[in-house]
């Protein structure tokens, strides 16, 4: 996580035969610059997946050769002096519940097998204009819910990646790609982010299109990217962001610039507000003394904060919106084969059906008083708020993806939030910290992230051994 080596520095310390473990900014360079072409940088991530995915499993649909062909046109555009864009040849990982018009898109159930959309989603557009080569499809869960799906934690086969973005985090993790798209109903993508110990990155809610994804529950979907640095989330998540007349959820207006700013120090010594959630007893005793010894890291600039009593009933907010909607999108699927899908989902879907128009609505009601709230916090001192991302290390077994509760409250708030893989458990497993910031101010929530990262980094080189 060397936040300040320089670009050059990078390239020059990395051998030729292992492109596929460059950060995203540093191979869209390498390309740019002529030092080695889109199609050696997409042959030698499917070489390495050749080598590994038999033990990580990450892809649920993977064409090396529309792979390779994606990247030598690429190649074709650069030397004829056409127009590129910033990820122009890098290639980029896209969870199946996210439509792409020349690969399946399944949704991780056998009853959508088979499923080609007849258009790219918006993103996957958004990421091809950039120049990005959609290099195959990652393993989701069921329908992008709780029933796990094939892939396992690269760092030990025997635990869960996480989930339901369990294939995007995965590949990143072990090298595959530098850069895949997840999604994010309730913790999808932050969640195995910090199990597979990688940046993940979920923007504000609104602020990247979901026109053409698995439609769970729309007060509540996010997409978001995994990455190996703060960087590149930064450089995916800006071409991926903006207006479209298909999602009401997104606005008119101007881009951030989350790549300038996140590369930027911080006017000032950023605050942080340790927040433990009325969640704290689910953290194992592990975690609880990881995020002691981390406070202890970053010194004088973070600070305890306890929620008004109140955000307790935030989870339950949170089930009622996300299961009534799952009873209504997956109303389908339910009806004609219930017995298809998983014990989980099929439960989810019935305490949807139980769910109160009243209760339903006045539980949205409560998003934009929980930002609301939120915001004095920013307002009178904070710059993000710190907070666990996960209950421990990655779960051992593959029945399972892990407990979302520390990711509920932000995303139904709609808040930015990225996990930094900052710590590992004492199984030897990454541990994820989570940053969250004021909803809309993505832009700061990168930069104070950075700025973490190697405040952490220095605070460790400086103590004694």
């Amino acid at each position: 996580m060397a936040t300040d080596q320089t670009a050059a520095g990078r390239l020059a310390a990395v051998a030729p035969t292992a492109l596929n473990q460059l950060f995203a900014v540093d191979a869209a360079r390498g390309i740019r610059d002529g030092l080695f072409s889109a199609e050696q940088l997409v042959q030698q991530c499917l070489d390495h997946i050749q080598a590994v995915d038999g033990d990580v499993q990450a892809w649920a649909f993977l064409d090396p050769e529309h792979a390779l062909k994606q990247a030598r046109e690429a190649d074709l555009k650069r030397r004829e002096g056409r127009p590129t864009g910033p990820l122009h040849g890098v290639p980029v990982g896209i969870k199946d519940i996210i439509d792409t018009d020349d690969m399946p898109t399944e949704d991780g159930t056998v009853l959508h097998a088979g499923r080609v959309p007849v258009a790219d989603s918006t993103a996957v557009a958004r990421l091809r204009e950039a120049g990005a080569v959609i290099i195959g499809k990652t393993v989701t869960t069921e329908l992008a819910t709780y029933s796990p799906g094939k892939t396992r934690n690269p760092h030990n086969p025997d635990h869960t990646p996480g989930g339901s973005s369990s294939g995007s985090a995965a590949a990143v993790a072990a090298a595959m790609v530098p850069l895949a798209v997840g999604t994010q109903t309730n913790g999808s993508l932050i969640r195995p982010a910090a199990y597979c110990g990688v940046f993940g990155f979920k923007p504000s809610f609104g602020l990247i299109s979901r026109h053409g994804v698995l439609r769970q529950s729309p007060p509540l979907d996010q997409l978001g990217v995994f990455a190996r640095s703060i960087q590149d989330l930064a450089l995916i998540a800006e071409v991926m962001i903006g207006f479209d007349e298909n999602d009401p959820a997104t606005r008119p207006l101007a881009r951030p610039k989350l790549l300038e700013i996140a590369r930027e120090e911080p006017p000032f010594r950023p605050w942080l507000a340790f927040i433990k959630t009325p969640m704290w007893d689910k953290a194992d005793q592990a975690t609880q003394e990881a995020f002691a010894e981390l406070t202890d890291a970053i010194g004088g600039q973070v600070e305890e904060f306890n929620l008004p009593a109140q955000f307790k009933d935030a989870w339950d907010w949170h089930r009622a919106v996300m299961e009534a909607d799952l009873a209504r999108n997956y109303a389908a699927e339910y009806d004609k084969a219930a017995d298809r899908l998983s014990e989980s989902l099929r439960g989810q879907i019935e305490r949807g059906r139980l769910v109160t128009a009243v209760d339903y609505n006045n539980a949205l009601d409560k998003i934009p008083a929980v930002n609301r709230a939120l915001n004095e916090l920013f307002d009178n001192r904070y710059d993000a708020i710190l907070t666990p991302a996960t209950t421990g290390t990655a779960p051992h077994g593959l029945a399972s993806t892990g407990d979302p509760v520390f990711c509920t409250l932000w995303t139904f708030a709609g808040m930015p939030a990225v996990t930094l893989p900052l710590m590992r458990g004492e199984d030897g497993l990454p541990l994820g910290a989570q940053l969250v910031g004021r909803r809309g101010e993505d832009a700061r929530l990168l930069r104070t992230a950075r700025w973490l990262v190697s405040h952490v980094e220095q605070s460790l080189q400086d103590s004694p051994a």
